[in-house]
C-alpha cells in the first residue's frame, strides 16, 4: 500500500507513520511542521519506502503534485491547539475544511478514492450524561476546533455520495503518550518545572473525559480501516473509563514525586472557552468490529506521564 499521510511529522501522525512502515508500507509525509518536528520521522529519512515533503496544504500546486500515485490518504494533518480558536478565528477554517477540500480535490482529480479521516469527539459537543454514539445528533460543536472537524466530515461524506470515495471517519477521545506536545498533562509538567509548590488547574478539576494512549489509538484505526468496508466507516475511538483533571493532575505530581504541591483551580466548570467538561464516548461499535483499547483512562495517562517525563530527563 503506498499511503500519503498528511501531518505525519505531528503527535499522532508520526506514530501512525512508524506502523505503516513497519507493515511495510510506502509512505510520503505531507506536513509544513507548524506543530509536527523532523525528530520524530528522521529515523525513516534513509528508508527508500519512505518522503518527506515539508509544506502546507494549502499550497494547492504542491499537493497536486505530491498526492499522485497514492493508494490511500490518511488525513491527519489539523490545527492541534484547540485555545488558539479564541484568538486566531480563521485558523480551524483554513487547517480543517478549507485544507481538507484541498486534499479531497486532488485526490478526485488523481482518482484516488480511500481517505482515513481524523476527526474528534469535540463534533457531539455537550451531550447527556450518556455513552455517546456515533449517531448521536445533532451535533452542535462549541469550538471554533470542534467545527472545523466537523465541516470536514461533511466535506468528505459529500465526496463520497458524489464522486464514489470511500471513507473512514474516527471521532478520537483524548489522545495521550510520548511524542505529545500539548494538552493537560504536557501543561501540568511544564508549569511544575516552572513552580514545583505550585499548580494551576483550569477550571474546578471536575472535567472528566476519556483518555487513549496513542499507540492504541492507531491499532484501532488501522484495525477499523483493515475490517470495516462501507462507504462511510464511522466510529469513535476511546476508552470505557475517563479520568478528572484533579486525579490527572495527583499523578503527575506522584510521578514527579513532589510534595505538598498546592492546587490553584481558576474555577467554574470549564477550562477555556469551548472546553467540553464532561463526555463518556460509547466504543461499543468498535467492540462489535473486533477492537478495544487494553489501557483504561488513567492507565493510559499514568503511562503518558511517564514516557513523557522520561524524555525530560
Amino acid at each position: 500500500m503506498k499511503a500519503f499521510v498528511t501531518g505525519g511529522a505531528g503527535f499522532i501522525g508520526s506514530h501512525l507513520v512508524d506502523k505503516l512502515i513497519m507493515r511495510g508500507d510506502k509512505v510520503t509525509v505531507f506536513d509544513n511542521l507548524s506543530s509536527g518536528e523532523t525528530k520524530y520521522i528522521k529515523h525513516h529519512l534513509d528508508n527508500p519506502n519512505f518522503k518527506f515533503i515539508e509544506a502546507d496544504l494549502l499550497d494547492l500546486k504542491t499537493v497536486k503534485k505530491e498526492i499522485k500515485s497514492h493508494d490511500v490518504v490518511f488525513h491527519i494533518a489539523a490545527n492541534p491547539y484547540v485555545r488558539l480558536g479564541e484568538k486566531q478565528t480563521r485558523l480551524d477554517l483554513e487547517q480543517g475544511p478549507i485544507a481538507t477540500y484541498n486534499v479531497l480535490e486532488e485526490m478526485r482529480l488523481n482518482d484516488i478514492k480511500k481517505i482515513v479521516f481524523s476527526s474528534s469527539s469535540v463534533v457531539y459537543a455537550e451531550t447527556p450524561n450518556i455513552d455517546i454514539p456515533e449517531n448521536y445528533g445533532p451535533t452542535l460543536p462549541i469550538s471554533l476546533y470542534g467545527a472545523g472537524k466537523l465541516g470536514g466530515e461533511g466535506l468528505i461524506s459529500s465526496f463520497c455520495g458524489t464522486f464514489g470515495f470511500q471513507a473512514w471517519i474516527y471521532r478520537f477521545a483524548n489522545v495521550v503518550g510520548t511524542r505529545g506536545t500539548h494538552g493537560v498533562i504536557v501543561d501540568f509538567i511544564a508549569k511544575l518545572e516552572k513552580n514545583p509548590r505550585e499548580l494551576e488547574i483550569l477550571g474546578d478539576g471536575c472535567q472528566q473525559k476519556p483518555y487513549l494512549y496513542v499507540t492504541e489509538l492507531l491499532d484501532g484505526m488501522l484495525f477499523g480501516f483493515e475490517h470495516s468496508n462501507e462507504q462511510i466507516n464511522l466510529f469513535n475511538l476511546g476508552v470505557d473509563s475517563n479520568t478528572t483533571v484533579t486525579h490527572i493532575a495527583e499523578m503527575v505530581v506522584e510521578e514527579t514525586k513532589l510534595k505538598n504541591v498546592k492546587f490553584n483551580y481558576t474555577g467554574g466548570k470549564r477550562g477555556w472557552a469551548g472546553d467540553v467538561p464532561r463526555f463518556q464516548l460509547s466504543t461499543q461499535k468498535m467492540r462489535k468490529l473486533g477492537w478495544q483499547a487494553s489501557l483504561s483512562s488513567d492507565e493510559a495517562v499514568r503511562k503518558a506521564i511517564q514516557d513523557l517525563l522520561v524524555i525530560k530527563l
